[in-house]
């Protein structure tokens, strides 16, 4: 398969918040049933168009318990983006965002492009954490903020393309470089085709006869 790039992402937050779900519905188009907690690291991949652009992204789905947090920070070096999610029922994963974003920032790049996602938008009537705090505070720690339902598919598709449309637009800005190490980004088959095209040589214009 061609693409221009490949992105590598990441999924975190605290246990029980649906990380594993978003990724099997972004990928697979359908919910996850019997979704257990994930031990370590799971991985998924998906080729999306972007901005007229083919992309790959390549995703890690880190476990949310605290007995694996020395596995899974191994896996953060490196990426170029990565969903932070919270459940909207559920304060405590909310209170732990600020860990979260921390480790991201700290251990993969202050560069990481990071989108907040309040998961479980389906379950309104239990919500413990409102829209307008959790946007207030993407706002604060410059971060993009959608709810999403990895059940429902609400916003889901949305969130990995918005991260990855914003990457592009860092590369086509000059603030983020594909060819810097632990960048998470690669050039693809695609891109490296046309980078390696020789120039054609500009047609000399005719000169103007002079008789």
């Amino acid at each position: 398969e061609t693409y221009d790039f490949l992105f590598k992402f990441l999924v975190i937050g605290s246990a029980g918040t649906g990380k594993s779900c978003l990724l099997h519905q972004f990928i697979e188009n359908k919910f996850k049933q019997d979704s257990n907690h994930t031990i370590g690291v799971e991985f998924g991949s998906r080729v999306v168009n972007v901005g007229g652009k083919t992309v790959k992204l390549q995703i890690w789905d880190t476990a949310g318990q605290e007995r694996f947090r020395s596995v899974t920070r191994s896996y953060y070096r490196g990426a170029a983006g990565a969903l932070l999610v919270y459940d909207i029922t559920s304060r405590e994963t909310y209170n732990s965002l600020a860990a979260w974003l921390t480790d991201a920032r700290t251990l993969a790049s202050p560069n990481i492009v990071v989108i907040l996602c309040g998961n479980k938008k389906d379950l309104d009537p239990e919500r413990e954490v409102t829209f307008l705090e959790a946007s207030r505070f993407a706002q604060e720690n410059e971060l993009m903020f959608l709810e999403t339902s990895a059940l429902t598919g609400e916003n889901v598709e949305e969130a990995f393309l918005k991260c990855a449309r914003t990457i592009l637009n860092k590369i086509d800005s000059g603030e983020l470089d594909p060819e810097r190490m632990g960048s998470g980004i690669q050039y693809g088959d695609a891109s490296l085709r046309q980078l390696r095209q020789p120039r054609s040589a500009q047609a000399v214009a005719p000169q103007p006869c002079g008789c």
